[in-house]
C-alpha cells in the first residue's frame, strides 16, 4: 500500500507517493526503484518485492511529481532541458530526507529503468559519498534518432488509440505524465542532451542492462557508459525489449541478485 509524504520543490509542496518494502529487514541495503519516463509506483507492479525478496534487501518505490498518485504537472508547465538532473540532485535526495534517510550512512542502491537510469546515473555521478551502487536498465546518456522516433510514435497512439486510457489506471493525471515526458523528448533543442562527460564521476559498483530488441536505444546507451566508469558490468539481454523487468524478470532478478550480494561481500 502506498504512502505519500511531502517536500519541497521548485518553490512549492510536491506530494510523494511511495511505498516501502519489507522495512522489518533492519540493516539489510535499501535498494531505491526509479520509474521509467511513463511509469510510476504502481506500473512497476509486483516486480519490486520479487527482486526484494531474491536479494534480501529492503525496497522504497516512488513516484515522480507528475506520475502516479504524486503531485501532477500543472497543465502550463513544461519540463526543463535538465529534467533529469532536477529529479537527481533535487527531488531523490528530498524524498530521502523526507523519510530520515541518511544516505551517507544508510548508502542506497539505485534500480532505474530508461529515465529513471539516467537519473540513477546523475545521483551516483553527484553524490558518489551517498550511494551503494546502480543497477540501470536501457538508460539514456544521449539522444538517439531510435529514441526520438519512438518517442512519436507513442505521441501518435496517445492521440488515436487508448494509450490515455490506459494509462489513467497508473496515473492520477495521465495527460501530466505523458505530456510532460513526450513534449521534452520531442523538444528540438533537447537532441543535444548528454550526460555522456558527467557519468565519469561514478565511483560505485554499476550493472547496466539492455535488450537487445530494445525500441528506444541501441546498444551504445550502455557500452558508452562502461567505456567512461570502467568497473561497469554489461548484461545484454536476448528476446528483450525497452523493458527487462518486463521481458526477462527471471534472469534479471537473477543478475540483480548476484550483482547486489557480490558487491557485499567485497
Amino acid at each position: 500500500m502506498s504512502a505519500f509524504v511531502d517536500i519541497d520543490w521548485r518553490g512549492k509542496r510536491v506530494r510523494i507517493e511511495h511505498a516501502l518494502i519489507a522495512p522489518e529487514r533492519k540493516g539489510a541495503p535499501l535498494l531505491v526503484f526509479l520509474h521509467e519516463g511513463l511509469g510510476s509506483l504502481s506500473m512497476w507492479r509486483d516486480f519490486p518485492r520479487a527482486l526484494c525478496d531474491a536479494a534480501g534487501v529492503r525496497g522504497l518505490v516512488y513516484s515522480r511529481p507528475g506520475y502516479g498518485r504524486s503531485t501532477p504537472r500543472a497543465p502550463e508547465e513544461a519540463w526543463d532541458l535538465d529534467f533529469m538532473h532536477r529529479q537527481a540532485h533535487e527531488v531523490l535526495p528530498g524524498l530521502l530526507e523526507a523519510l530520515d534517510i541518511d544516505a551517507t550512512h544508510d548508502k542506497p542502491w539505485l534500480f532505474g529503468h530508461s529515465d529513471g537510469g539516467s537519473i540513477a546515473l546523475l545521483y551516483a555521478a553527484k553524490f558518489r559519498e551517498a550511494i551503494a551502487g546502480a543497477i540501470v536498465l536501457a538508460p539514456h546518456i544521449l539522444v538517439e534518432d531510435l529514441s526520438v522516433s519512438s518517442i512519436a510514435k507513442a505521441k501518435t497512439a496517445y492521440e488515436t488509440t487508448d494509450l490515455k486510457q490506459r494509462l489513467a489506471k497508473y496515473h492520477d493525471d495521465p495527460d501530466s505524465a505523458f505530456w510532460g515526458w513526450n513534449r521534452i523528448w520531442l523538444h528540438p533543442p533537447f537532441k543535444q542532451w548528454s550526460i555522456e562527460e558527467e557519468i565519469a564521476a561514478i565511483a560505485c559498483p554499476l550493472l547496466a542492462v539492455q535488450g537487445l530488441d530494445d525500441e528506444y536505444g541501441t546498444l551504445e546507451q550502455i557500452r558508452g557508459i562502461a567505456r567512461r566508469v570502467p568497473q561497469t558490468q554489461l548484461l545484454e539481454l536476448p528476446d528483450c525489449g525497452h523493458s527487462p523487468h518486463k521481458d526477462q524478470p527471471k534472469a534479471l532478478i537473477d543478475a540483480a541478485t548476484r550483482f547486489i550480494r557480490s558487491q557485499d561481500r567485497s
